[in-house]
Protein backbone atom coordinates (compact mmCIF):
# COMPACT_ATOMS: atom_id res chain seq x y z
CA UNK A 1 0.00 0.00 0.00
CA UNK A 2 2.96 2.09 0.45
CA UNK A 3 4.30 1.65 -2.60
CA UNK A 4 1.31 2.41 -4.30
CA UNK A 5 1.28 5.66 -2.66
CA UNK A 6 4.75 6.74 -3.58
CA UNK A 7 4.14 5.83 -6.92
CA UNK A 8 0.60 8.03 -6.86
CA UNK A 9 2.58 11.04 -5.31
CA UNK A 10 5.56 10.43 -7.67
CA UNK A 11 3.03 10.20 -11.09
CA UNK A 12 1.26 13.31 -9.92
CA UNK A 13 4.15 14.96 -9.58
CA UNK A 14 5.49 14.05 -12.76
CA UNK A 15 2.44 15.23 -13.93
CA UNK A 16 2.39 18.72 -12.82
CA UNK A 17 5.87 19.50 -13.37
CA UNK A 18 6.40 17.65 -16.88
CA UNK A 19 4.48 20.28 -18.56
CA UNK A 20 6.06 23.26 -17.11
CA UNK A 21 9.49 22.00 -17.90
CA UNK A 22 8.32 21.24 -21.77
CA UNK A 23 7.16 24.61 -21.82
CA UNK A 24 9.95 25.76 -20.83
CA UNK A 25 12.37 23.49 -22.86
CA UNK A 26 11.49 25.73 -26.10
CA UNK A 27 12.21 28.99 -24.63
CA UNK A 28 15.30 31.12 -25.71
CA UNK A 29 16.74 33.68 -23.38
CA UNK A 30 17.01 37.22 -25.49
CA UNK A 31 19.28 39.80 -24.47
CA UNK A 32 18.62 43.48 -25.77
CA UNK A 33 21.04 46.34 -26.00
CA UNK A 34 19.64 49.17 -26.94
CA UNK A 35 21.45 52.55 -27.57
CA UNK A 36 19.87 55.92 -27.60
CA UNK A 37 21.58 59.08 -29.49
CA UNK A 38 23.35 61.31 -28.02
CA UNK A 39 20.89 64.45 -29.81
CA UNK A 40 19.54 66.83 -27.63
CA UNK A 41 15.91 65.81 -26.26
CA UNK A 42 16.67 62.02 -28.12
CA UNK A 43 15.24 60.55 -24.71
CA UNK A 44 11.74 59.57 -23.52
CA UNK A 45 9.34 58.33 -20.78
CA UNK A 46 7.24 56.52 -23.70
CA UNK A 47 6.80 52.79 -23.51
CA UNK A 48 8.56 50.78 -26.14
CA UNK A 49 7.65 47.81 -27.73
CA UNK A 50 9.76 45.28 -29.77
CA UNK A 51 9.19 42.29 -32.34
CA UNK A 52 12.09 40.41 -33.66
CA UNK A 53 11.55 38.46 -36.56
CA UNK A 54 13.48 35.78 -38.52
CA UNK A 55 13.25 35.35 -42.73
CA UNK A 56 10.56 32.86 -42.09
CA UNK A 57 8.26 35.18 -40.38
CA UNK A 58 8.07 33.90 -36.99
CA UNK A 59 8.11 36.67 -34.52
CA UNK A 60 8.95 37.17 -30.89
CA UNK A 61 6.68 40.38 -29.46
CA UNK A 62 7.63 42.08 -26.07
CA UNK A 63 4.85 44.59 -25.86
CA UNK A 64 6.73 46.77 -23.43
CA UNK A 65 10.34 46.51 -23.36
CA UNK A 66 11.12 47.99 -19.91
CA UNK A 67 9.58 45.06 -18.02
CA UNK A 68 12.46 43.58 -19.98
CA UNK A 69 14.76 45.85 -18.00
CA UNK A 70 17.66 44.47 -15.26
CA UNK A 71 19.39 47.24 -14.46
CA UNK A 72 17.60 48.39 -11.29
CA UNK A 73 13.78 49.72 -10.48
CA UNK A 74 15.54 52.91 -10.39
CA UNK A 75 16.95 53.15 -13.51
CA UNK A 76 15.50 56.10 -16.28
CA UNK A 77 15.31 53.73 -19.73
CA UNK A 78 15.65 55.54 -22.98
CA UNK A 79 17.76 58.52 -21.83
CA UNK A 80 20.11 60.49 -24.18
CA UNK A 81 22.98 58.81 -24.39
CA UNK A 82 21.93 55.37 -22.27
CA UNK A 83 23.04 51.96 -23.16
CA UNK A 84 20.08 50.18 -21.91
CA UNK A 85 20.16 46.35 -21.04
CA UNK A 86 17.34 43.96 -21.43
CA UNK A 87 16.63 40.15 -20.96
CA UNK A 88 13.95 37.67 -21.12
CA UNK A 89 12.63 34.85 -22.23
CA UNK A 90 10.21 34.02 -25.38
CA UNK A 91 9.86 30.94 -28.10
CA UNK A 92 12.65 29.94 -29.75
CA UNK A 93 12.39 31.27 -33.63
CA UNK A 94 15.16 29.98 -35.99
CA UNK A 95 18.04 32.21 -36.86
CA UNK A 96 19.47 34.22 -37.63
CA UNK A 97 17.01 37.01 -36.56
CA UNK A 98 17.09 39.81 -39.13
CA UNK A 99 13.64 41.78 -38.75
CA UNK A 100 13.31 44.17 -35.37
CA UNK A 101 10.07 46.11 -35.46
CA UNK A 102 10.60 48.73 -32.68
CA UNK A 103 7.48 51.49 -31.58
CA UNK A 104 6.71 54.32 -29.04
CA UNK A 105 3.47 54.57 -27.57
CA UNK A 106 4.12 58.53 -28.69
CA UNK A 107 3.20 58.56 -24.61
CA UNK A 108 5.17 60.78 -21.73
CA UNK A 109 6.27 64.23 -21.03
CA UNK A 110 8.99 63.82 -23.56
CA UNK A 111 7.96 61.06 -26.38
CA UNK A 112 10.34 61.48 -29.21
CA UNK A 113 13.32 59.49 -28.88
CA UNK A 114 16.00 58.60 -31.09
CA UNK A 115 17.14 54.99 -31.22
CA UNK A 116 20.49 54.50 -32.49
CA UNK A 117 21.26 50.67 -32.83
CA UNK A 118 19.71 47.90 -30.86
CA UNK A 119 21.71 44.46 -30.14
CA UNK A 120 20.28 41.07 -29.88
CA UNK A 121 21.84 38.09 -28.90
CA UNK A 122 19.54 34.80 -28.41
CA UNK A 123 20.09 31.40 -27.37
CA UNK A 124 18.30 28.37 -26.10
CA UNK A 125 18.70 24.40 -25.24
CA UNK A 126 20.54 23.06 -27.96
CA UNK A 127 21.03 25.98 -29.95
CA UNK A 128 23.94 28.00 -30.94
CA UNK A 129 24.24 31.55 -29.46
CA UNK A 130 23.06 34.17 -32.41
CA UNK A 131 23.72 37.88 -32.82
CA UNK A 132 22.22 40.69 -34.52
CA UNK A 133 23.14 44.35 -35.05
CA UNK A 134 20.27 46.69 -35.82
CA UNK A 135 21.13 50.12 -36.64
CA UNK A 136 17.88 51.76 -36.07
CA UNK A 137 19.67 55.41 -36.91
CA UNK A 138 16.04 56.97 -36.91
CA UNK A 139 14.02 59.13 -34.78
CA UNK A 140 10.71 57.18 -33.26
CA UNK A 141 8.66 60.67 -33.12
CA UNK A 142 5.70 62.91 -34.58
CA UNK A 143 7.13 65.99 -34.91
CA UNK A 144 10.52 64.97 -36.72
CA UNK A 145 11.23 63.65 -39.59
CA UNK A 146 10.27 60.44 -40.61
CA UNK A 147 7.39 61.51 -38.33
CA UNK A 148 6.54 57.72 -37.23
CA UNK A 149 6.38 56.01 -34.23
CA UNK A 150 7.62 52.72 -35.65
CA UNK A 151 11.27 51.65 -37.07
CA UNK A 152 11.48 48.86 -38.74
CA UNK A 153 14.53 47.10 -39.75
CA UNK A 154 14.43 44.36 -42.16
CA UNK A 155 17.62 42.27 -43.54
CA UNK A 156 15.65 38.88 -43.55
CA UNK A 157 15.97 39.41 -47.66
CA UNK A 158 19.74 39.66 -48.03
CA UNK A 159 19.39 36.68 -45.55
CA UNK A 160 21.60 33.45 -47.06
CA UNK A 161 21.40 30.77 -44.58
CA UNK A 162 24.61 28.60 -44.47
CA UNK A 163 24.40 25.01 -43.50
CA UNK A 164 24.76 24.72 -39.47
CA UNK A 165 28.41 24.42 -38.74
CA UNK A 166 28.47 25.98 -35.16
CA UNK A 167 28.81 30.12 -34.16
CA UNK A 168 32.38 30.15 -33.08
CA UNK A 169 33.73 33.07 -34.47
CA UNK A 170 30.84 34.02 -36.55
CA UNK A 171 30.63 37.52 -36.74
CA UNK A 172 27.41 39.14 -35.43
CA UNK A 173 24.46 39.73 -38.47
CA UNK A 174 24.69 43.58 -39.46
CA UNK A 175 21.33 45.45 -40.44
CA UNK A 176 20.84 49.03 -41.62
CA UNK A 177 17.79 50.71 -41.43
CA UNK A 178 17.17 51.92 -45.30
CA UNK A 179 14.98 54.61 -44.23
CA UNK A 180 16.77 55.97 -41.56
CA UNK A 181 17.07 60.05 -41.11
CA UNK A 182 19.93 61.36 -38.77
CA UNK A 183 17.94 64.86 -38.08
CA UNK A 184 17.98 67.11 -34.95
Amino acid sequence: MTNRCFLSLVLLLFTIFLPAVAAHYNECVYTVYVQTGYFVHAGTDSRISLTLANSNGKSVWVPNLKDWGIMGSMHDYYERGNLDIFAGRGPCIDTPICKLSLTSDGSGAHPGWFCDYVELTATGPHKACSQTIFYVDQWLSTDVPPFELTAIVDGCKSVHVAPKQGNVGTPPFAVRNSNSSVSE
